[in-house]
């Protein structure tokens, strides 16, 4: 095996690529909403496979989303709490531009990006007014099979 050969990107193309990223959010933002929000929920669905979370007015109607794979992750990174923590502070950059000032937080699954995002959303000085979990649990399971009888 020869040597690892790792891209270096420079301080230029990161500054582009941000902006590029910021452009976009700033088209699909304006693009959709028209109306004033004061208070917001945020849905964070932490799989295994991926993190997706969306930013919806407090009726349900859904504002902005984005997940793992929107921001750049592919493959298995996109279920890592580094590729959570990009999502939200996407997200939390969208609650900013909008200016919403309360915002409910709804955590679905056991995927590892659950806390990261959760902790980058605060970090982010989103003014967080509840974290729910709302995880499905099954209350009695499946049936289970019939006894074999040889």
């Amino acid at each position: 095996m020869g040597k690892k050969r790792i891209i270096q990107k420079s301080e230029q193309e990161i500054i582009k690529e941000g902006e590029k990223l910021g452009a976009k959010i700033e088209r699909e933002i304006k693009a959709k909403t028209s109306r004033k929000v004061d208070e917001g929920r945020i849905y964070i669905s932490s799989t295994y496979n991926n993190t997706i979370m969306t930013l919806t007015d407090a009726k349900g109607n859904v504002i902005f989303w984005t997940s793992a794979g929107k921001v750049g992750f592919s493959g298995t990174k996109k279920g890592t709490p580094f590729a959570a923590s990009k999502v939200a502070e996407v997200m939390a950059e969208v609650v900013h531009k909008l200016g919403i000032k309360k915002i409910s937080v709804f955590v679905k699954h056991v995927g590892s990006g659950r806390e990261s995002a959760l902790r980058t959303l605060v970090a982010r000085n989103v003014n967080i007014v509840s974290i729910k979990d709302v995880t499905p649990i099954p209350h009695d399971g499946c049936r289970p099979p019939k006894v074999r009888r040889v």
